[in-house]
Order: C-alpha cells, then sequence, then structure tokens
C-alpha cells in the first residue's frame, strides 16, 4: 500500500501538483498512517527538484575555504534523530529526521553530539563557519554556550547567533548546512552535514527505497 501511494505522489509531483494538496489526496486515499503520511512528506520530491538538489550540493571536500552557514537546531535534530535510528536519506539525497519533536531542549547527550558535528567542522576546513539557533527556542542560550566553547577547544573558526527567524538570516549565504527545503531552494550551494557528521560516527541513515523494500 506504501509503494502504490509513492507511486501516485510522485506521479502527481511531477505533474505540478502541489505537494500539500498531493499528499493529502493519496494519504486520504490509502488511509495512510500519521507516520506514513509524514514519511511522505518529508522524502518525496518531484524529480525537478531532486535535480536542482543535486546540482547545489557540495562534497566534503568542497566546504574546504567555504563561509559555511549553518542551520543550528536542524543539523542538530536530524543528526540526533540518525544517532536514534529514525533519520532516513531521502530522494533529494539529504538526510531528513522522521521524528515528531517540537522545541529542541538540551539534554544530557546535547553536548556529545553538538562534538561530532564541530569535529566534521574541524576536518571539513571551512574558511568560517556561522551558526544560528532561533532564540526563541528553550534552552538555546545553553546550547549556543556549548556550540562556542566546542568550537574555541577544536579552533574552529566561527561565530554562533541567536535570531528570530535562522531560515531568514541563511538565505543571504553562498553555502547553507541544513535540510530545510525553503532554504535550499534560496541558496547556491548545500551541504549534509548531519549526514557527513553520521558517517564519521560510522552511522548509516536508512533510504526511502530501502523502506519501499526496493520496489522504485
Amino acid at each position: 500500500m506504501l509503494v502504490e501511494a509513492y507511486r501516485d505522489l510522485k506521479y502527481l509531483l511531477n505533474r505540478g501538483y502541489r505537494k500539500s494538496v498531493a499528499l493529502n489526496f493519496v494519504a486520504n486515499h490509502y488511509l495512510l498512517s500519521r507516520e506514513e503520511r509524514h514519511l511522505l512528506a518529508r522524502c518525496v520530491f518531484p524529480d525537478s527538484w531532486i535535480e536542482e538538489v543535486k546540482r547545489k550540493l557540495l562534497r566534503p571536500r568542497e566546504v574546504r575555504g567555504r563561509v559555511l552557514a549553518i542551520d543550528g537546531f536542524n543539523v542538530l535534530i536530524t543528526l540526533e534523530s540518525l544517532l536514534e535510528g529514525r533519520a532516513i536519506l531521502c530522494e533529494d539525497l539529504l538526510v531528513r529526521d522522521l521524528a515528531y519533536r517540537g522545541k529542541y531542549r538540551p539534554h544530557s547527550e546535547t553536548e556529545r553530539n553538538l562534538a561530532l558535528i564541530v569535529s566534521a567542522l574541524a576536518e571539513l576546513s571551512p574558511q568560517k563557519t556561522v551558526f544560528f539557533y532561533g532564540k526563541n527556542n528553550p534552552g538555546s542560550g545553553v546550547v549556543k554556550a556549548i556550540t562556542e566553547r566546542l568550537l574555541e577547544e577544536l579552533e574552529v573558526p566561527a561565530e554562533v547567533r541567536l535570531v528570530k527567524s535562522p531560515d531568514y538570516e541563511l538565505k543571504a549565504f553562498e553555502s547553507v548546512a541544513t535540510a530545510d527545503v525553503g532554504v535550499i531552494e534560496k541558496v547556491n550551494h548545500v551541504f549534509d552535514l548531519a549526514r557527513y557528521a553520521g558517517e564519521k560516527a560510522q552511522l548509516r541513515p536508512i533510504s526511502l527505497k530501502e523502506i519501499l523494500g526496493g520496489k522504485l
């Protein structure tokens, strides 16, 4: 049933239907669960979008020497979902979380997870990194302080900003680390920092094709 729902959704998206409209039609037709609906919403795209993202995706070696803006909570939440086995490699080759989350709240593993991200950046050697965290998120000040300390310890040239709208700020940069569709469509280059940090920790995300049983 999920495979058929995927095929129908894919057809409609490639025909130019808005995702919200197409997904609602398909999900209601196949009586999809909330989890199945969420999976398709996060991971299925028209072919035109997939090609656009492929052109924008940076390989790890291409990050060197660039100014890289980082969607802080997006990357952190995605990495944590990957650590929990709840992240998926989507059709546009970006990893996204499948967990239902509200605001991010710091916990006992936050520092360790941020250390994975900062260690990955140290290896990538960007010219500079700029982290953006939403200041309205509970604990954003704590996360900012931890990030700054780790960046200083590993000598990664960076700054960390608390802002009202990270998405708005990120769109002003050439290269951005995020999986947010709204940001990606406005920038020239995107890097999947969560996926790279996860790979350094020997983590491999499951792909949409694997979830659908290789029947695409």
